[in-house]
């Protein structure tokens, strides 16, 4: 048996395959395209998912790949054994009603035995239990002995996904020896460590109806998934995943960086392995276009990095330290995911500010969670709240065993019952969501049957405007279901699907195409264009005169003027993107885009907000591109050739062999479907109308070419000219008296400020004989004239001051919302008057929130009718709670 490294034996996977007659491919994204089901791909076969269903046609009808997944479900297990990881690769090697059994059983046999050097008498298979025929080419083809092949049940040996496709799989296991061994009497099969399952082939052979019966499949398709790391398990000879040669770089430069050594200290292993695992799935996952945030994917992201941070801090890593270990990780990879090094800067921007971030996040939480302490220990509560842990959680990302860890330092429980509780809410809540999207995943548009969806329309419009079609298909919703006619009177309305169109079809973030259908007794207005996986193009139209008859020819003219429009701001957004990357950086990436005739929008990858100047600076490279009249170039290429040219893709598309490539002279090379200008100089003018934060490192602009822009120009002016005439200037340069008439205001209104803080100060003053005392506290509540908040302040410290041992109560009615503030001498919070509480409830009664500390709080409102109500149940509370 060769001890091959992990590299080497993903090579020899691929190239084996390749020589059976497959199409090698490269991993896809680890961001899924058109699947909402799932947040990351998580099998080698996911992203195939509508080749086999039939929905889309694959490349080749054998392909393999080496796909990278992540799954999460036990991400709290990682690092706590040797066994459970997020990352993995997948080999893979895949038939789409090609090859079948007789083909895939004997090729995995000598893969294993001839090119991987196994030893056959260590292999063993599983069957599922009716499966004759895969039992006899193992039996009786490969020469496996009975005492090496087991028959399993359908738990085990037979995969299906709901309705559809499935069929019985057959699991390849190899014996790592008896030192792995479970016991004296372990034997095959075992699901101890002796026995390591390293490839499992799955024959998709069956449709499964709704009422549970399985018919066979017309075509039958092959789906293989062999984990790399198992396979470099057996070959390598190691004990476990965090042995393996990529793995165990990171996880040796991790335990250099804290100065300790791995296997020494359980804790300090644990550590370096949830370490080491994440920082390959976060390399993984940004390189493929996730950025940390709050939500969805870019959660898990933010989980992974931030689990790492807290068990580095265990074993005292440096203060950043996962930068570092990120550049191990891409070294490792790079050779054959070449993204990584593309990304690196990328990669490091964004793991070294999540890292920096969370550092202060974990300092914050440190802060809350010794508040609840010592409020916990003050009220004798013995354990901390399930939903304080939670909240802590949640909002500040505060891992909950470092919670529970200080708690019980501190002498205090946790209500872990709780805080599961609070979890188990929030994770429902997240797969409602999720299971909402999720069906439709694997469905397509419903067709009538006499539509055949192999006949793809051709689209002619990148070259003309107008053409001939033959309309195919008349389609009618019908009591939401599409049926088909066989013609379309005035007045009424339909999908047309002709076998040409010169109409675009709503794809790649721009507006489908609108215009007109003319025939000799027909004038048609087409509504919108848009397309199916299949490549139907469908037209929605309403007849304005005469009739359509399906079979006829119609001559389909495309609106000029509004093609026009979408293509100026549609070559706008690439000259954007280029300018946003010479402006910014490397790191911005596209995360979406919008385009119609109106204006363009166009989503990026970005840290924050752009200054003014940043702004400026993006606008003046793009009309500087605009001016100098670039050539607009459209050429196909298979997508290897494209990506050597530089081309940029966007992350969340997925492209086929052949792509198109969208070439602005040597400013500009995309990636592209759209329709787009002959030359730069047509967008005419270029503005930036808005600039904005849509999620956690995404960034919006919105902008405008042509007439559009001229407009926004036009506007402008015109607002300088109002504005200059309201200041009575003669001239249009109006920012320096805008300027000073703004530092008039700010003093007029510090001077006011200052005026209601004596007044307030004054009417407290008056306050102080008004005190009555109750149980040795003295107690104000009063509603005062203030609308400014430091006034309200200033007042409540001039009481206190005065009163000593007291509580304060102060609304400030002065504005159209109420202010309120609350005041508690040491005396009162022994009491059990707390600020905080109090105050919360006197917010609540006037619409509003807030709160604060046991000794000081302010809130806000915003009715100011229920004052006297608050006020009042206020104070029958505090009797309450002092006599």
């Amino acid at each position: 048996m060769k001890a091959l490294s992990a590299n080497e034996i993903r090579e020899k996977y691929l190239s084996f395959f390749e020589s059976k007659g497959h199409l090698r491919l490269p991993s896809f994204s680890l961001i899924p395209h058109d699947d909402p089901s799932i947040l990351l791909i998580n099998a080698g076969m996911t992203p195939m998912k509508k080749w086999f269903t039939g929905a889309e046609i694959p490349p080749r009808k054998r392909v393999t790949t080496c796909q990278k997944c992540i799954r999460t479900p036990d991400i709290d297990q990682v690092g706590l054994t040797a066994r459970h990881g997020t990352f993995f690769e997948m080999l893979g090697n895949f038939s789409f009603g090609d090859y079948f059994k007789q083909e895939a059983i004997p090729w995995a046999w000598e893969l294993c035995t001839e090119v991987f050097e196994l030893e056959p008498d260590r292999i063993y298979v599983s069957v599922y239990q009716d499966d004759d025929e895969a039992y006899q080419i193992w039996h009786e083809e490969i020469g496996l002995g009975p005492d090496h092949i087991a028959r399993m049940g359908k738990e085990d040996n037979f995969w299906e996904h709901g309705v559809g496709p499935c069929g019985p799989c057959s699991e390849i296991f190899y014996d790592r020896g008896e030192k792995y061994a479970c016991g004296p009497d372990c034997h095959f099969p075992c699901d101890c460590d002796r026995y390591m399952e390293i490839w499992n082939l799955v024959f998709t052979q069956f449709d499964r109806q709704e009422d549970g019966s399985y018919l066979p499949l017309e075509h039958k398709n092959i789906d293989t998934g062999g984990g790399l790391e198992r396979f470099a398990i057996v070959l390598q000879g190691v004990d476990n995943f965090f042995e393996v040669d990529n793995i165990q770089a990171i996880l040796q430069a991790a335990a250099k960086l804290a100065g300790v050594k791995y296997g020494e200290s359980e804790a300090t292993d644990v550590a370096l392995r949830v370490i080491t695992d994440h920082i390959r799935s976060s390399t993984m996952m940004i390189a493929d276009g996730v950025v940390p945030s709050n939500e969805g994917r870019g959660y898990i992201l933010r989980r992974l990095l931030r689990r790492a941070v807290r068990f580095g801090r265990k074993i005292n890593m440096p203060q950043a330290f996962l930068g570092d270990l990120a550049d191990v990780a891409i070294a490792q990879s790079v050779g054959a995911y070449p993204n990584l090094e593309e990304r690196h800067q990328v990669i490091l921007t964004h793991i070294n500010r999540e890292e920096a971030s969370f550092n202060k996040t974990l300092e914050q939480g440190l802060n809350i969670l010794d508040g609840e302490i010592a409020k916990a220990q003050g009220q004798k509560a013995g354990k901390l709240a399930g939903e304080v842990i939670f909240r802590l959680h949640d909002t500040y990302g505060f891992p909950f065993d470092l919670t529970r860890e200080i708690a019980q330092e501190k002498g205090l429980d946790i209500d872990k019952a709780g805080f599961d509780q609070a979890m188990a809410r929030q994770k429902a809540a997240g797969r409602e969501a999720q299971l909402k999207k999720a069906a439709s995943a694997w469905e397509s548009i419903s067709l009538p049957e006499s539509v055949d969806r192999s006949q793809a329309t051709q689209f002619i419009g990148y070259d003309q405007l107008q053409g001939q079609g033959k309309l195919l298909h008349i389609l009618v919703k019908s009591e939401n279901q599409l049926q088909e006619h066989d013609s379309l009177s005035a007045g009424e309305s339909g999908l047309l699907i002709f076998d040409q169109t010169p109409f675009y079809a709503e794809g790649g973030g721009q507006v489908g195409d609108r215009g007109l259908i003319l025939g000799d007794n027909a004038q048609v207005q087409v509504i919108s264009t848009e397309k199916d996986g299949d490549g139907l193009y469908f037209h929605q139209v309403e007849v304005l005169d005469g009739c359509l008859e399906k079979g006829q020819s119609y001559k389909l003219a495309v609106d000029k003027e509004l093609r026009m429009a979408t293509a100026r701001n549609h070559t706008a957004t690439h000259l954007l993107h280029k300018a946003l990357k010479e402006t910014l950086g490397e790191h911005v990436d596209q995360a979406g885009s919008y385009v119609d005739e109106t204006y363009l929008r166009f989503d990026f990858r970005h840290f924050g907000a752009l200054s003014q100047e940043e702004i400026k600076q993006v606008e003046a490279i793009v009309n500087q591109a605009i001016l100098a009249d670039y050539p607009v170039t459209a050429e196909v290429l298979d997508i290897e050739e494209a990506k050597a040219t530089g081309a940029e893709a966007l992350f969340t598309e997925k492209y086929g062999q052949r792509v198109r490539v969208i070439s602005v002279s040597s400013f500009s090379k995309e990636f592209c479907g759209g329709t787009h200008l002959s030359r730069s100089s047509q967008a005419c003018y270029f503005r930036i109308l808005s600039e904005t934060g849509i999620a956690s490192g995404v960034r919006r602009i919105e902008a405008v070419t042509g007439s559009q822009a001229f407009a926004y120009a036009a506007d402008e002016h015109q607002e300088l000219l109002d504005t200059a005439k309201h200041l009575k200037l003669n001239d249009n340069k109006v920012a320096e008296p805008v300027a000073r008439l703004l530092d008039d205001e700010k003093q007029l209104r510090r001077e006011i400020d200052q005026i209601h803080a004596k007044q307030a100060a004054g009417q407290a003053s008056n306050l102080v004989s008004q005190a009555e005392e109750v149980s040795g506290i003295k107690l104000i509540l009063a509603n005062l004239p203030v609308a400014d908040p430091a006034a309200l302040r200033e007042a409540g410290d001039s009481l206190k001051n005065q009163l000593g041992d007291c509580f304060i109560l102060l609304a400030g009615s002065g504005s159209e919302k109420v202010l309120w503030l609350a005041m508690a001498s040491e005396a009162a919070v022994k009491a059990g008057l707390k600020a905080g509480d109090l105050i919360r409830t006197a917010a609540k009664i006037t619409g509003g929130g807030g709160g604060g500390r046991p000794e000081m709080a302010q809130a806000g409102g915003k009715d100011k009718s229920k004052v006297d109500e608050a006020l009042k149940t206020l104070d029958q509370e505090i009797r309450n709670i002092l006599v």
